[in-house]
Formats: structure tokens, C-alpha cells, sequence
């Protein structure tokens, strides 16, 4: 496996694979990544003084991904771990926790002291996943990510 940052020709796959797992959950509704209006064209959604989106290869084929944000309303200090979705066959073999690890990394790299996340039940067995890596359970959200349908909020400071 092999995590590496995302390229022009990611787009189409990673947003196909996001698109899917959403779907696989039952998560694609109104209020989540599978409407976001960029969603095929992440590359250059982020910008690289203050974000960035690593993509995962198993075998040489896209896998998934995720990345980190600075998204609108935030407090200081603090970016958003988003759009980390894994094709079923992908899972089980610590490839999302080599994802979330790269995340956090590059969030410290890029000057971060938090990171927040959103998730919603569909998405529930992610929750051990972000648990294990160190978030922690919040009340209520941060920012305005427009994801209102995610009713799950962890954050983790790094």
C-alpha cells in the first residue's frame, strides 16, 4: 500500500470512491461529501499553504483517501480531517490508520494545534478508528463545513 499526495488524475477516482462508500452506507443524502459541489475536482480544493489530500493506492489502484482543511469557521489553530473514505477492499488492512496518521502529520507540519471531524451514524464504524487515533466527542459543531447532516463531532489537538 502506498499513501501518497493526491494529483490531477485522482479527481475522477477519488470522488467515484466517495460517491460509492457513501452509497454502500446508505449516506447519500442531502447534507454530506456526496453533494459536494467540488467533489470531482479536490486537487485543486486544496491549497497547499494550508491544506492537503493524501490518496491511497493498494496494488497499484486507487483505494481512497483523505485530507485536511481549514474550513470556514474553525478557531484559530484548528483544521478539519475530511473526505477519508476507503473502497470495502481497502479496510481491515491498517490503511485507514496510516491515512488518519498521514493527516495529523501534515496538519502539525502545516502549523495546526487541532483537528476536527465530522461523521454521522451511517458512518459510525469510523468512530473507533478516530478514537484510537485520539479525538475525542464534542457536544456540538465547529465551523461551517455545510455538512449538516453529520451530526457526530470529534476533535484532537495534536
Amino acid at each position: 500500500m502506498i499513501i501518497r499526495p493526491m494529483q490531477p488524475g485522482d479527481n475522477q477516482p477519488v470522488g467515484a470512491i466517495i460517491q460509492a462508500v457513501l452509497q454502500e452506507f446508505g449516506a447519500n443524502k442531502p447534507g454530506t461529501a456526496y453533494y459536494d459541489e467540488h467533489l470531482y475536482r479536490l486537487y485543486d480544493s486544496f491549497p497547499p499553504a494550508s491544506s492537503c489530500y493524501w490518496v491511497a493506492e493498494l496494488q497499484g489502484m486507487v483505494a481512497g483517501g483523505g485530507g485536511i482543511y481549514p474550513t470556514a469557521g474553525l478557531p484559530a489553530g484548528c483544521c478539519e480531517l475530511v473526505k477519508l473514505y476507503l473502497l470495502p477492499q481497502a479496510r481491515g488492512r491498517g490503511l485507514g490508520k496510516a491515512l488518519v496518521e498521514r493527516c495529523l502529520r501534515s496538519a502539525k507540519e502545516l502549523g495546526y494545534r487541532q483537528v476536527y471531524l465530522e461523521t454521522m451514524p451511517e458512518l459510525r464504524v469510523t468512530v473507533p478508528l478516530y478514537e484510537k487515533a485520539g479525538f475525542r466527542c464534542l457536544q456540538k459543531p465547529l465551523g461551517q463545513s455545510g455538512h449538516h447532516a453529520c451530526n457526530i463531532w470529534m476533535i484532537k489537538d495534536i
